[in-house]
């Protein structure tokens, strides 16, 4: 069963080689499964319980089947669409010795070496001249970002790669009409008519069940489509519990500070929770008494101790791969994570019948953070940040257990129907 759900991540990562793609994926699968989705510019509808939404590259989804009073708390689980990657610039065609280059750029804290000699697809969106917008996503070997041999190095022990001159990639040779006219010919629209895009690079290798006994996952974008798949299998297969409206909200933009209209510092989630209640018939008060009521499980990746680093991990907080979901506590508020918010993941592992592992970062190394920290900011929502224990973060290519992908949905899926609430 366990290789069954890791399969199921694997088609689902590779169907989603951007943030927009991953809203489309998990819309399909709620759209299956039989909920509808809104438009924000509309009046709110109050005649159904099962929605969604995208703004963007994010996606807000939400069940009110049993709710039973406008002041009823929610119970979410939050993550997010976008990973490091390299993108395109505005002005993107190079020629030089004859080759066509594409300028790309670092999008958040990509491990760069990682993308040098792979062949790289292109996806994002398109938005044209009538209005719409486009979602492109050639999954093929087009772009090459080619290392420096050897022999040219200073030191023969590597270059340290220079974003600005260093990540641009060979996509062609001869005389060519440049690089969008070439995108806009894949997604069948004319250059002139491309008035924006957002358009980035994805390894074009599928993702794959690895090891002797296939029990690892390879795959890109781990960081954090992971917990895309598993919040999005929790929040359809959770069993309504009375008094709690389920929440699955994943944003855009956490790989650069969430600072956007559609990333976890928007208005986006606390919107959303307050046109749900107002649509109950509530008001303001009956906002807030929800809000009070409600808990945020944060999802991202989490740190395995890696086994030829040992050194840079904390030494009394080992965390194995296969070894279960992982609550993260960081005491500067790096993570969300509180008390309260550990008892309540806690039990939550306890109800799926998973292992749970707690992870703390070394105190002489700077902590990465999550959506958790802004989110209970923004909403006064008590946060809890959890995830799922991986190796390679940040690499164009990650690793994972097989088993550890079922643990989380598992126990995502038991956080959204608590048997205690």
């Amino acid at each position: 069963m366990a290789n069954a759900t890791a399969a199921d991540l694997c088609r689902f990562i590779d169907q989603s080689p951007s943030p927009f793609h991953v809203c489309a994926t998990v819309a399909a699968e709620l759209d299956a499964a039989g909920f509808i989705r809104v438009d924000e510019r509309e009046p709110w509808p109050t005649d159904h319980h099962d929605l969604y939404l995208i703004r963007g590259g994010s996606l807000v989804a939400w069940s009110t089947d049993s709710a039973v009073a406008a002041s009823d708390g929610f119970r979410i689980v939050g993550g997010h669409t976008d990973s490091p990657n390299l993108r395109v610039k505005q002005h993107a065609d190079l020629h030089q010795l004859g080759l066509n280059v594409v300028a790309l750029e670092p999008y958040g804290g990509a491990w760069l070496n990682s993308w040098l000699d792979r062949d790289l697809g292109i996806s994002g969106r398109l938005s044209l001249r009538d209005g719409t917008d486009r979602l492109i996503h050639v999954n093929e070997p087009v772009l090459r970002v080619p290392q420096l041999a050897i022999h040219l190095s200073d030191n023969r022990k590597g270059v340290e790669l220079d974003p600005q001159r260093h990540l641009n990639a060979i996509w062609g040779s001869g005389a060519d009409s440049g690089f969008l006219t070439w995108v806009g010919e894949r997604a069948g629209v004319s250059r002139d008519d491309i008035l924006g895009f957002e358009l980035m690079t994805h390894d074009t290798a599928p993702s794959a069940l690895t090891g002797a006994h296939t029990e690892f996952v390879s795959a890109p974008r781990l960081d954090n489509q992971g917990t895309c798949f598993a919040g999005t299998r929790a929040f359809i297969g959770a069993e309504p519990v009375e008094g709690i409206r389920t929440v699955l909200a994943l944003f855009d933009h956490e790989e650069v500070g969430s600072n956007s209209e559609r990333g976890a510092q928007s208005d986006l989630l606390s919107t959303v929770l307050e046109r749900i209640v107002l649509g109950a018939g509530g008001n303001r008060e009956d906002f807030h008494r929800a809000a009070a009521r409600s808990l945020h499980a944060s999802g991202d990746m989490a740190h395995a101790t890696h086994p030829n680093y040992v050194e840079r991990h904390e030494p009394l907080h080992r965390i194995t791969i296969d070894g279960g979901p992982v609550l993260k506590v960081n005491q500067n508020l790096r993570y969300a994570s509180d008390a309260i918010g550990a008892r309540a993941f806690a039990l939550a592992c306890e109800q799926a019948g998973v292992p749970l592992q707690r992870y703390v970062h070394r105190a002489d190394l700077p902590c990465g953070s999550t959506i958790g920290p802004i989110a209970a900011a923004g909403t006064g929502i008590s946060t809890v940040d959890v995830g799922a224990p991986q190796l390679a973060m940040h690499s164009a290519r990650e690793m994972m257990g097989a088993r550890d992908i079922e643990m989380y949905a598992d126990a995502l899926e038991a956080f959204l129907s608590p048997a205690n609430p």
